[in-house]
């Protein structure tokens, strides 16, 4: 099972991005991300069998709650030669603590820890370094707003990740309290 850990997006900042995606869309033909996949990932597992391990691991954490901003756009790995449009996610230092976390708790069991430093975010889409993005980012740069709401964080879930013929499909397996 390819396995990741990840905040939930709460229904009015999912509206919220459902209606900035519908104005974007037709500027672009690339691969936009299903409303119901977006997450804030807070550690990427991979392929892993032993799912109680990682279960009885991540039960493990201990972070308090603590709440996010969902606001602002940006491209990955840069604004030149985009491959990921994305929602940014202003937090405090809580969520780098449980990205921290969920790696250790990960790692005990033998899953790679990261090397990459964190940076949380929400994928609106995915680029083909082929696909022109010009009329994407003049339509960004007249958007009258990039706030997309405040969510109080109190759990983080396991999710499963399985490819299906029009894209990746995540299903949430267990949630986890904070706290």
């Amino acid at each position: 099972m390819r396995l990741f850990t990840a905040i939930a997006v709460p229904a009015e900042i999912r509206e919220r991005l459902t209606e900035l995606v519908g104005v974007l869309e037709p500027t672009a033909s690339i691969q936009w991300s299903p409303p119901d996949n977006w997450h804030i990932t807070t550690k990427f597992i991979g392929d892993w069998a032993d799912l109680a391990g990682i279960e009885k691991e991540l039960a493990t954490v201990r972070v308090p709650p603590f709440s996010v901003e969902v606001r602002g756009l940006g491209w990955y790995p840069n604004p030149h030669q985009p491959r990921v449009l994305f929602a940014g996610v202003a937090a405090p230092e809580e969520l780098g603590d449980l990205h921290e976390q969920t790696d250790g708790a990960c790692a005990r069991l033998g899953v790679a820890k990261e090397t990459k430093r964190y940076s949380p975010h929400l994928t609106l889409a995915r680029i083909r370094m082929s696909e022109p993005v010009s009329a994407l980012r003049q339509a960004i740069s007249e958007l009258p707003s990039i706030e997309f709401g405040q969510l109080r964080v109190e759990s983080f879930w396991l999710y499963v990740s399985r490819a299906e013929a029009r894209g990746s499909v995540y299903q949430k397996i267990k949630e986890f309290p904070l706290g």
